[in-house]
């Protein structure tokens, strides 16, 4: 069962290559601070934007680096279902632990569309999948009765990352999906209400910044300590909102540059902070000290 504090890293760029230098501060940054496990090509991560050559390196480095110390996630969701099998099955060769696989978008499939989608890309990878729903990017959510459906037909889906806002809706996953599947939240604002829910972790933006904070709120959800827990949500309010002041991941990306993570650079057609919002962003990482 994954659980824990995922973090959905981001993808350093210099000179428009991946810079490598940086994965490696990346990297060493969340397993010094105990993130318990490592998205590598998610939103965050501009997978649009990565091309296929890319990522098989960048993939292969990952995973090396981390060398099994913590579980490793590949984001291989697309809106074209061969493809999407080709690079789940890739995925698995290439040594990840679980495959992230969106709902297709900008199809709009009917829910029956995506419970025959997931049941083919479970019946041709050998992976475990862990579904995404995020309908704010992708133009369709899947609901919990697919998912369930999905969850009881197929045995190596074995999770959900809800990005829907909806905490009926992930409750009712939680309350019907097999014992063992794993609900995690999607979304950092929830992470907490989630997690009172009956999630069992989050795949987190806000953890590329704070992965020591991320981790120990929910270490203490996972074990009922609930009071503690809202003590550090509470605190990390402010930066839950700042990431997503713009669109993700430009806010993160900005905010470890200033940390002296990454160089600052992403691929159009996402763009550097509105001035105001930069300035906001370097006041509140001065405030908590990130910087």
């Amino acid at each position: 069962m994954i659980k824990g504090s995922i973090v959905a890293l981001v993808t350093p760029f210099k000179n428009n290559d991946i810079d490598y230098n940086a994965v490696d501060k990346l990297i060493d940054f969340h397993l010094e601070n105990k993130t318990d496990g490592i998205l590598i090509n998610g939103t965050t991560g501009e997978s649009p934007t990565l091309a296929s050559d890319e990522k098989e390196y960048y993939f292969r480095y990952v995973i090396q680096k981390v060398n099994g110390v913590v579980p490793i996630m590949i984001g291989t969701g697309t809106k074209n279902l061969p493809k999407t099998i080709a690079e789940t099955v890739k995925a698995k060769r290439l040594g990840a632990d679980y495959a992230l696989v969106i709902t297709p978008y900008y199809n709009k499939p009917t829910q029956n569309g995506l419970y025959h989608y997931y049941k083919r890309v479970h019946d041709e990878t050998d992976i475990p999948i862990v579904i995404y729903n995020v309908p704010g990017r992708t133009g369709v959510n899947i609901t919990a009765e697919t998912v369930v459906k999905i969850a009881n037909d197929c045995e190596r889906v074995i999770g959900l990352k809800e990005a829907a806002g909806n905490l009926t809706q992930l409750t009712e996953v939680v309350k019907y999906a097999p014992k063992n599947f794993s609900v995690l939240s999607g979304e950092d604002a929830l992470n907490l209400p989630s997690m009172s829910c009956g999630a069992v972790g989050t795949i987190s933006v806000t953890a590329n910044v704070v992965p020591k904070q991320m981790h120990d709120m929910i270490n203490l959800s996972l074990n009922g300590k609930y009071e503690e827990a809202l003590k550090i949500h509470l605190e990390l309010h402010e930066i839950n909102k700042m990431m997503f002041v713009e669109t993700n991941p430009i806010p993160v990306k900005e905010a470890l540059h200033m940390m002296g993570l990454i160089e600052r650079e992403l691929r159009l057609p996402l763009y550097y902070l509105e001035p105001k919002n930069l300035e906001n962003l370097k006041t509140l990482l001065e405030k908590h000290n990130l910087i």
